[in-house]
């Protein structure tokens, strides 16, 4: 088909931009929407939520500005409910990861009746109500989207997922350029946007969005050695739960199962800073090549485990082979180990890993993870009442 079939070299994208040819730039976001007709562009995300805006009772759209940055921040409560639980989500941090936002347009557009997962998430608005974030690196988004499909960072080369105030660490000498946490904690305006409208929302329960492996997890992610104490059973419950019946990847806590250090991230400063009861970083998509002997590897490790704990060390040497050629946000190796410079990699092959490409691969993913967000609210809530919050 043309989607499996279509690679975008390097001198094509110059091609299509109008580079060393007499042609007028065709503007290759048009050409991955003719080749990738099922993804949004920015353009579309932003007009489809203030469609929704107009035709789904309850949801809203705030439009947030900062260091000449624009994000659009949606909320959207059940008109007449009084939910307890306040659930954020923050969609789109790394630029490359395309299907993080697509999976919380379609969440968004599930729970307002449009699609065919709608009937399955009836009744989680009586209970939660949503704010969320679905592009938040809308800069290098459009880059992606007219060929840089490695891209992970801000214009300013900063990892936003590195940049917060927990634990947040400058660059040590010799790190890949795709995780530079920036000069100073919140020294870009992406992340003094979502950090001030996290904290003035104060939400309950916290949720950010990855692809590039697919794993559920919880702090900490600042090290390789805490589980986070607050709450962690309720936590790690939810997650063993959804995990069995949605996922069967690695989950707990994200430094110690993956062995690598992640300082900065939002996912330990709105558990930490903001006292969030629930805080969890979902990585929701991997290229079929690995799924197969991730599964097999993790399944593996899980025989092994203590199934009190169900915490396998990922981190063994077992695994770098997956992790070399699939990181994203919460797993990857020491920069010792593997350079991940963005620069050095196939622009193809950054897009088969972090995005699905084939249209039906691409439907089963939203959905599934629809229904994960959807059960995780209706979870978070029974812990509520069970504590009686």
């Amino acid at each position: 088909m043309v989607a499996a079939a279509w690679v975008l070299t390097v001198q094509a994208a110059a091609f299509l931009r109008g580079e060393n040819s007499k042609q007028p730039a065709l503007g290759v976001s048009q050409q991955m929407k003719t080749a990738y007709p099922f993804f949004h562009t920015s353009d579309e995300i932003s007009s489809e939520i203030q469609r929704l805006s107009s035709s789904c009772p309850g949801l809203t759209v705030d439009s947030k500005d900062a260091g000449g940055v624009n994000v659009d921040i949606v909320s959207l409560k059940k008109e007449g409910s009084t939910p307890k639980n306040k659930m954020y989500f923050l969609f789109g941090e790394h630029a490359r990861e395309l299907i993080s936002p697509e999976s919380g347009l379609y969440f968004l557009k599930s729970l307002c009746g449009e699609t065919d997962t709608s009937e399955y998430l009836n009744g989680v608005l009586d209970d939660t109500e949503f704010r969320v974030v679905l592009n938040g690196n809308p800069h290098s988004r459009r880059k992606v989207e007219d060929g840089d499909f490695c891209l992970r960072v801000n214009e300013n080369g900063v990892d936003l997922n590195r940049n917060w105030d927990e634990k947040w660490e400058p660059s040590p000498e010799f790190s890949p350029a795709d995780t530079n946490p920036g000069s100073a904690p919140f020294s870009e305006p992406e992340t003094r946007i979502f950090k001030d409208d996290v904290t003035e929302h104060r939400p309950t329960s916290f949720v950010t969005i990855h692809s590039g492996t697919l794993g559920m997890y919880m702090p900490w992610a600042y090290d390789m050695e805490h589980l986070a104490q607050r709450n962690n059973k309720a936590m790690m419950s939810m997650l063993r739960d959804l995990d069995e019946e949605y996922c069967q990847c690695p989950f707990g806590a994200a430094g110690r199962e993956v062995g690598y250090s992640c300082p900065g991230t939002c996912l330990d400063y709105v558990y930490d800073e903001l006292n969030t009861s629930y805080a969890f970083a979902f990585e929701i998509y991997v290229g079929q090549d690995m799924r197969g002997d991730l599964k097999e590897r993790w399944q593996d490790k899980m025989r092994q485990a203590d199934t009190d704990t169900a915490f396998v060390q990922l981190a063994h040497h077992d695994f770098h082979h997956i992790f070399h050629s699939h990181h994203s946000d919460f797993v990857q190796l020491q920069s010792k180990m593997v350079r991940r410079d963005h620069s050095l990699r196939d622009p193809d092959d950054c897009l088969s890993q972090f995005n699905p490409t084939d249209e039906s691969d691409f439907h089963q993913t939203v959905d599934n993870w629809a229904r994960v967000y959807g059960d995780l609210a209706r979870r978070i809530v029974a812990d509520m009442a069970q504590k009686g919050a």
